[in-house]
């Protein structure tokens, strides 16, 4: 039977410190290509770290705007398979006849490499296409909540701890207690994962939670938070200037460099309580 993948491998590898060489077991984040077909289809492949697939394709169909609510998913499974080029490497969905796409007229096919992101006019176009309204603006949280989420969210990531490796995106309530916590070699593909599993459990809109992501902020995932109704997006690090944007035209809260008692808002500061 062929190998299920995984989200860690082994390797062997040589450190070199301070002049001496030791071998020894290294662990490794996974990347591996998911096949997402609609039916027999194939609709779109991303790098992934596997783990947590059927979230990744759910979250996936919402973000690019497949579907707007849990029922128009009638299935969605993951394709075993029993060759080496297919080992469980497929997820096939089903859906609602309403949301099936028109494959002659979709010519973009979703390739996504880890690290990508689609930026440019055509997809702030393509946002503002979709009619989306903005997310909850009577949402209000706490900045001393915000600033306990970065330390939760690195706690909380079981395979970074051993690879170093991994991106992570958190869910968060107005409390700041950790709804679901994913993890991949792709930032927005554990963005996706995440927004999957509220989809799956029917909580989406999230009107009242606050989504945290490792690394920047990137025009990627402030366009799959805002489909998601997601009122607060903070990262470590820094938004791109098109999520600003985005962020900004659509009502959405944005948080840049969020690092110890210190965070930077780029868009949507009446949110925030005491301010």
């Amino acid at each position: 039977m062929a190998r299920k993948p995984r989200s860690v491998d082994l390797t062997q590898v040589s450190e070199w410190e301070n002049g001496a060489v030791s071998h020894k077991q290294d662990y490794l984040a996974a990347e591996e290509p998911l096949e997402i077909r609609i039916g027999k289809d194939p609709l779109s492949v991303t790098m992934r770290t596997p783990g947590h697939d059927l979230e990744l394709a759910a979250g996936f169909l919402l973000t690019e705007g497949l579907v707007q609510r849990r029922a128009q998913i009638v299935a969605l499974e993951a394709d075993e398979g029993t060759s080496e080029q297919n080992r469980g490497n497929v997820v096939q969905a089903t859906l609602a006849p309403e949301s099936a796409p028109d494959f002659e007229k979709m010519r973009r096919h979703f390739f996504a490499a880890s690290s990508c992101g689609i930026c440019g006019k055509a997809s702030i176009d393509s946002v503002r296409a979709r009619t989306l309204r903005p997310p909850n603006p009577g949402f209000r949280f706490d900045p001393e909540v915000l600033v306990r989420l970065p330390e939760v969210l690195r706690a909380s990531q079981a395979v970074f701890g051993r690879t170093g490796g991994l991106h992570a995106a958190g869910l968060f309530d107005t409390a700041g207690e950790l709804l679901v916590l994913r993890e991949d070699i792709g930032r927005h593909n554990a963005v996706d994962k995440v927004i999957g599993w509220a989809l799956l459990e029917e909580r989406v809109p999230l009107s009242d939670s606050i989504l945290l992501v490792s690394g920047r902020g990137g025009f990627e995932i402030v366009q799959k938070a805002i489909v998601a109704g997601l009122p607060v997006v903070a990262s470590v690090s820094a938004p791109s200037s098109l999520a600003v944007q985005l962020a900004r035209e659509l009502g959405q809260t944005l948080i840049g460099f969020l690092r110890g008692r210190r965070f930077v808002v780029y868009a949507g500061v009446e949110r925030i309580a005491k301010i």
